[in-house]
Formats: structure tokens, C-alpha cells, sequence
């Protein structure tokens, strides 16, 4: 039976990659990191039966998948309506990228394709993720996860147009893209200026003018729980001006902002100051999805996220 530093050295070369992977089924930073330990546990238990270092990946792969499958089988993992456009994921997450690999692709790991993949049923999931991102022949897919070929191939388009209907428009012309392009890093400049200088008239040049912005989470303010979305960029900027001016009575604090990356996406972390306090405390994390040129989505989160996107809880 192989032994604990042989073990340990045979699962830490595929660490990474399954955390991705978990990350991908279940939409959950944290979530995904628990279940990479459960998979690891698992593995050890089963130590006996990987049958050497060119069959470790698939074997761990194997578990990995099942423990996720496990886990949105007894998790109410369901998408519901958000009221305005699309659908509120509520536990989705995002990836900070200091900690993707390089060969992550910018179209496996961005939000769209994360909250599409949501709409699957979790075996269907699996089979798109296997088959189109790890690109698994149908017969290793079907041995994964006690399927027949037969029921491979007749998931896969199926989950296919489910993925399609539930993606943006023009998504599928997205070329792949790891890295941030001048004119994307222009932009993010250009729109932490503005939001510095509370000029939301002219922010409103960086935004789509069909520009959604979502909160998963709900958010507090001094007028009450703000709504989960903004369709439009003019009512976000009207939002903007509620919040930003210190005449209005939504009016929270002093701003300071911090540019990062997550789920190969330019996102900014906010730390807001409110009026008696001597901190600027983190208040949300924002990934912006860049089209033409122009910012098509922001997307908020709790910034409880902070620390693994290597940023401070105050400033």
C-alpha cells in the first residue's frame, strides 16, 4: 500500500486543478476548497486502489467528481428568479486569479459560463465540464460516473443548449483571453477615477446601456436593503448618485477602492468609511465583465472574500 509522503506527493501535483475543478461544479470559492479536503480523505482511504502515477489524475478526478455530486445532492443548489433579468445565484463566488493557473482559460472560469453551468442537473454538469473543458473522451466521462457511453453522448448536447440559453448574447464569440488587454486596464482606471470624483454622468460612457448590476448578496444601506439588481445604465448611475452624494440621505461614507482580478475578470474591492469611524472598512467585491470596450456586468460580493485575493479587511 503506498505510504504517506508518497501520497501526499501523488494528490499535491493535482491539488490546484481540483479545487478548479470543484470550483466549476458547485460555483463556491469556499465551498470548493472543503470539498478538495474531502476528496484528498477520500483518496487516502482509497489509497489502495490508484494504481500508479499516470492513473492518479483520473482517479482523483473520479472522487473529486462524486464528492461534488454528493454534495449538490443534498444541497438545495437550485437557481431562482431575481425578479428583473436572468437568475439570482445566491451562493456564487468568485476566483481571485492570483490563484488560477496559467492554463485556465478565461471562458471555463469567468462568471457567465459559472452561472450558466448552474442551470445544469449535476450529472449533466459533470458531463459537459468532462467532456468540453477537460476535454475527456465520452468513455473515460461514461466510467467517472457510472454512465453508458450511450448516456454521455446524449447528455452532452442537451447540456450544451441549456449552457447557450442561459449565456449572455454574443457570448460564444468571446475569443479566449488570459490576460488583461490594454484598453480593459484603461477602463478599470478610467472608472475608479470617476467613481473617486462621484461623476456619474460621464461614467456613464463606460457602461452598456443595457448594463446589469447584481448582488447576490443583499447589501445594507441607510434607506433599507437595497434591491439585488440595477438594469440599466440609467438607473445605476442614479443609484450612484443617491449613494455618493453627502446630501443624500443614502448617503454611507468615504470610498476607497482597490483593483484586482477574479475569474480572469478586472474586479475592485470598495472599503467605505462611515461618517465617526477612523477605518475604511471592506464593504463589497465587484467583477466587472468587459464587452466592446464597455462594462456589460458588475457583479458584487460579500467581501469576506478578501483575504484569498491577498487584500486587507480595512485600509
Amino acid at each position: 500500500m503506498i505510504d504517506e509522503a508518497a501520497f501526499t506527493g501523488l494528490v499535491q501535483a493535482h491539488r490546484h486543478e481540483l479545487r478548479v475543478h470543484c470550483y466549476r461544479m458547485v460555483g463556491s470559492f469556499s465551498d470548493s476548497e472543503d470539498l478538495v479536503q474531502e476528496t484528498l480523505l477520500r483518496a487516502w482511504r482509497k489509497r489502495d486502489t490508484v494504481q500508479g502515477p499516470a492513473t492518479a489524475r483520473a482517479w482523483l478526478y473520479r472522487i473529486a467528481t462524486n464528492v461534488c455530486l454528493d454534495f449538490l445532492d443534498g444541497a438545495e443548489r437550485r437557481p431562482r428568479p431575481a425578479g428583473l433579468s436572468g437568475d439570482l445565484i445566491p451562493w456564487l463566488e468568485p476566483y481571485p486569479d492570483i490563484l488560477l493557473d496559467q492554463v485556465i482559460e478565461k471562458e471555463t472560469i469567468e462568471l457567465a459560463f459559472l452561472i450558466a453551468v448552474q442551470h445544469l442537473p449535476p450529472k449533466r454538469r459533470a458531463v459537459l465540464i468532462m467532456r468540453d473543458v477537460l476535454g475527456w473522451p465520452a468513455t473515460r466521462t461514461a466510467d467517472v460516473l457510472d454512465l453508458s457511453v450511450a448516456a454521455v453522448n446524449s447528455a452532452l448536447p442537451r447540456a450544451r443548449a441549456t449552457l447557450r440559453s442561459h449565456l449572455p448574447p454574443r457570448r460564444l464569440e468571446w475569443a479566449p483571453d488570459a490576460d488583461p488587454t490594454t484598453a480593459e486596464r484603461t477602463l478599470v482606471r478610467r472608472y475608479l477615477a470617476l467613481l473617486e470624483q462621484a461623476d456619474t454622468a460621464a461614467m456613464a460612457e463606460l457602461l452598456h446601456e443595457d448594463v446589469r448590476v447584481t448582488m447576490p448578496m443583499p447589501q445594507p444601506c441607510a434607506t433599507g436593503a437595497r434591491p439585488t439588481q440595477w438594469v440599466g445604465r440609467a438607473a445605476f448611475t442614479a443609484a450612484l448618485d443617491e449613494i455618493l452624494a453627502p446630501a443624500s440621505p443614502a448617503y454611507l461614507g468615504q470610498w476607497r477602492r482597490r483593483p484586482t482580478r477574479a475569474n480572469r475578470q478586472p474586479a475592485v474591492a470598495h472599503y467605505l468609511r462611515r461618517p465617526g469611524d477612523t477605518l475604511y472598512r471592506a464593504q463589497v467585491l465587484e467583477v466587472l465583465r468587459v464587452t466592446d470596450g464597455r462594462i456589460a456586468e458588475i457583479t458584487s460580493f460579500d467581501p469576506g472574500l478578501l483575504p484569498a485575493f491577498d487584500l486587507p479587511a480595512t485600509c
